[in-house]
């Protein structure tokens, strides 16, 4: 099989995206998946996006881990809505289907902006958040993230006991100022450090506001790929109106046998 894809990176985080419109019986094994998300015999890329159509819907975004598994992914849904935008399946505003409900997202230019579910509750232990923001994700907070060993500390909380089984991601935060945090992430799937993940960067936004007991998000994440951008409204330990945005950038088109 030919397989024609195009190449997306949200802030370093990058994705292969397929174009399924037109078979929404296509599919893809998770050894497919795996191989095409290898950096050395495959494509390359953090994850794997599916568009579909769906009725009701600009479109059905499915979403696969390096390692075939899948998950909702923040920057890999900002990139799907741009790929979306470009195959003409919505105009000014996106409504679409992910694995963990609906979207709503704008684009401008190159910048997406998503909105994404609200988020109930929060699990804090000392320093460190437990939280779902499509994704779970372990939040720290410590000092002078650059100098962490993301991925030796990753392993060991996403391998832990309490989340051996179902895998969690990990996120180091390092408070800059009230407005501008920086973050590193291992994510769970890729099993490495990422360049960048929009679910951990909504996570540690979240996290830091219940600290802090903001009741007006707007915070600037720095990662390893650029910056990332969220608000939201708090209220009584509930997040609503959490929006997420940055740049979302087409990077080559292809085609490969597989």
């Amino acid at each position: 099989m030919i397989l024609s894809f195009t190449k997306y990176h949200g802030t370093g985080n990058d994705f292969i995206m397929i174009d399924s419109t037109k078979d929404d019986s296509f599919y893809l094994s998770n050894e497919q998946i795996r191989f095409l998300c290898d950096r050395r015999f495959g494509i390359g890329a953090d994850g794997l996006i599916l568009i579909y159509k769906e009725k009701d819907f600009s479109f059905k975004m499915q979403y696969h881990n390096a390692d075939g598994t899948q998950s909702f992914c923040g920057n890999g849904a900002r990139c799907a809505v741009h790929f979306s935008h470009s195959l003409n399946l919505f105009t000014d505003k996106a409504v679409f289907l992910a694995i963990d409900g609906v979207h709503e997202a704008t684009l401008n230019n190159d910048t997406v902006t998503l909105k994404m579910n609200d988020v109930e509750k929060i699990q804090k232990l000392a320093s460190t958040f437990i939280l779902d923001t499509g994704s779970p994700h372990y939040v720290k907070f410590t000092e002078d993230v650059a100098t962490q060993n993301m991925v030796e500390f990753g392993k060991k909380i996403r391998y832990s006991s309490a989340y051996k089984e179902k895998g969690i991601n990990v996120n180091l935060v390092e408070i800059l100022d009230e407005n501008q945090l920086k973050m590193r992430t291992y994510e769970r799937g890729v099993e490495d450090e990422t360049y960048s993940c929009g679910t951990g960067a909504t996570a540690a936004a979240l996290a830091y506001a219940e600290m802090e007991k903001q009741k007006e998000i707007d915070v600037n994440i720095l990662v390893k790929g650029g910056a990332l951008a969220i608000k939201a409204k708090r209220e009584h330990g509930h997040f609503s109106s959490i929006y997420l945005t940055g740049p979302a950038q087409k990077v080559f088109e292809g085609k490969l046998i597989i």
